[in-house]
């Protein structure tokens, strides 16, 4: 899931996974047909659910209770990633108290209006983060470390040097003044990060 939707980035990611011979699902948050076109409509659609959390857990949850029904899925190994908007959705997920080994974020935002929430976090965080992202400043990872400090979760967090947000997504450009663009070592370094990450908690 990324802030334009369950569009081509997100299917990519979704059959890479699959290549590694996990069982994928590809959230669709906004709804059958949204999909936005440009940045605004993506900031406006994303908006929704982050003014309304609840709202963005029960759409994250009802998707988990899907894919546990899955016959293949063992439901004590469910992990849930993320990018950009979509990172958020994972962490805000996790805060909901969701049967989770595993959340990780890539590039995504860290913000809540329930910090205490993390306390009902029951798995193991990673986030993976561009040190120059604009859209997810020094104060907003700072409040989010807090966060999970005082809640005590098993969190770790990596960050790219001259990455802004999107370092994932070829199609963000290479315009690092734009805020978003595509950085092809972060991109690398963080996929490598989370398959170690899901070594370690789906052994």
């Amino acid at each position: 899931m990324t802030g334009w939707g369950a569009g081509p980035f997100a299917k990519r990611r979704a059959e890479e996974l699959a290549r590694l011979g996990y069982i994928a699902l590809a959230i669709d948050m906004y709804g059958k047909e949204v999909r936005p076109k440009t940045s605004e409509e993506a900031a406006a659609q994303a908006g929704i659910y982050r003014k309304d959390r609840r709202l963005m857990r029960a759409r994250a949850g009802a998707a988990l209770e899907l894919l546990k029904k899955h016959d293949l899925v063992d439901v004590k190994k469910i992990g849930a990633i993320g990018y950009c908007f979509g990172g958020g959705v994972a962490l805000e997920l996790a805060r909901s108290g969701a049967d989770l080994a595993g959340i990780v974020s890539f590039h995504g935002n860290l913000d809540t209006p329930n910090p205490g929430d993390a306390r009902n976090i029951r798995g193991k965080v990673l986030v993976l983060h561009g040190g120059d992202d604009p859209y997810v400043p020094a104060d907003q990872v700072a409040a989010f470390q807090d966060e999970m400090r005082n809640a005590k979760v098993d969190w770790h967090m990596i960050i790219y040097d001259n990455a802004v947000h999107g370092f994932t997504n070829p199609e963000a450009g290479n315009d690092n003044s734009k805020g978003a663009a595509f950085n092809e070592k972060a991109n690398k370094r963080s996929w490598e990060a989370m398959k170690v990450f899901f070594e370690e908690i789906f052994r």
